[in-house]
C-alpha cells in the first residue's frame, strides 16, 4: 500500500510543478522538487547559477499555463520578456558599437535588428532546448507550442530579463554574447540568410488569406553601388519598406519590417 501511495504522490507532483502560498500581503510560488531539479539542470546546462529559481521559473511560464492554473494569480513571462527585449538591445548595441567602429548608424541598426529578431532568438532558444523547460497550457501543448518560433523567442527574451535581475548586467552580457557573437559575425558578412519573405507569407495567408506583393519603388546611387528600395503590400496597403544592395535583399528587409509591425502592433486592413 505504501508503494502505491508513493507512486500516486509522484504522479500528482509531476502534474502540478508549482503551488501558490499566501505569505502575509503577497503570494509566493512554491516549486515542486521535480520542478526545482529541472530548473537546476537548465542552470547547469547554461553555466549560469540562479539564486532565485522562482524568477527563472516565471521566465519559462507561458501565459497559456497561467490562464489554466487554478490556484490564483500566477505571473507569466510577459513582463520579463519586455525587460529582456530591452537588455538584449542594449547588450548587442554596445557590442556592435565597440566592435565595428567603421560602421555608420544605418549599418549598425540593420545588424542589431536582425541579431535580436525572432528567427535568430528562436535558433538560440532551440539550441538551448528551452522548449522542454516551458510550462504551457494544454491547448498550446497539443498544438506544438514547445517548438513554436514565437514562443521560444519570447522565452529567450524572458530568460535574459530574469538573468539580468538575478545576476546583473555583466553575467547577462557574457551569456548573450556567448550565443550571439557567431551569429552577429555571420550577419555582418551576409552569411546568415533569414527567409523573412516566407514567414511573412505564412502569416498573411493564415491571417488575411492573401499573399503579399513586393514593389521596387526606386534605386539610388551609381551602377557599381546601387541601393534598391522595395515595399511589401497587402491588398495595396504598404506594411513594410526595405533597402539593400540587391532586389532580393531589399525585399527581405521589407518583409522583416512588415513582420515586426504585424507581430508587435495592432494592424487592420482598410475595409473595401
Amino acid at each position: 500500500m505504501q508503494k502505491k501511495r508513493k507512486l500516486k504522490q509522484v504522479k500528482v507532483s509531476q502534474k502540478q510543478p508549482i503551488k501558490l502560498a499566501k505569505r502575509r500581503d503577497r503570494t509566493a510560488i512554491r516549486l515542486s522538487t521535480e520542478r526545482r531539479d529541472v530548473l537546476l539542470r537548465l542552470c547547469e546546462q547554461m553555466g549560469v547559477k540562479f539564486s532565485r529559481l522562482n524568477l527563472l521559473n516565471t521566465a519559462l511560464t507561458h501565459p497559456s499555463y497561467c490562464s489554466e492554473f487554478n490556484q490564483g494569480s500566477l505571473p507569466s513571462n510577459q513582463r520579463l520578456e519586455f525587460l529582456g527585449d530591452a537588455v538584449l538591445t542594449l547588450v548587442v548595441s554596445n557590442y556592435l558599437f565597440h566592435t565595428y567602429p567603421e560602421m555608420d548608424e544605418g549599418q549598425l541598426t540593420r545588424i542589431k535588428a536582425i541579431s535580436v529578431s525572432e528567427p535568430v532568438l528562436h535558433s538560440v532558444a532551440k539550441k538551448l532546448g528551452l522548449g522542454q523547460y516551458l510550462l504551457l497550457g494544454k491547448g498550446e501543448e497539443r498544438t506544438g507550442g514547445r517548438d513554436r518560433p514565437s514562443i521560444l523567442a519570447d522565452a529567450f527574451e524572458a530568460l535574459v530579463g530574469a538573468m539580468f535581475l538575478d545576476r546583473g548586467i555583466k553575467t547577462t552580457s557574457e551569456f548573450v554574447l556567448k550565443h550571439l557573437k557567431s551569429r552577429i559575425r555571420m550577419i555582418e558578412r551576409d552569411r546568415l540568410i533569414l527567409d523573412f519573405k516566407s514567414r511573412l507569407q505564412e502569416l498573411t495567408q493564415s491571417r488575411y488569406h492573401i499573399i503579399p506583393t513586393y514593389h521596387l519603388v526606386r534605386t539610388v546611387g551609381p551602377d557599381h553601388a546601387k541601393i534598391f528600395v522595395s515595399e511589401v503590400r497587402i491588398q495595396g496597403v504598404t506594411v513594410g519598406k526595405g533597402k539593400g544592395h540587391s532586389k532580393k535583399e531589399a525585399e527581405q528587409e521589407a518583409a522583416r519590417a512588415a513582420l515586426k509591425k504585424l507581430l508587435k502592433e495592432s494592424f487592420q486592413l482598410p475595409e473595401k
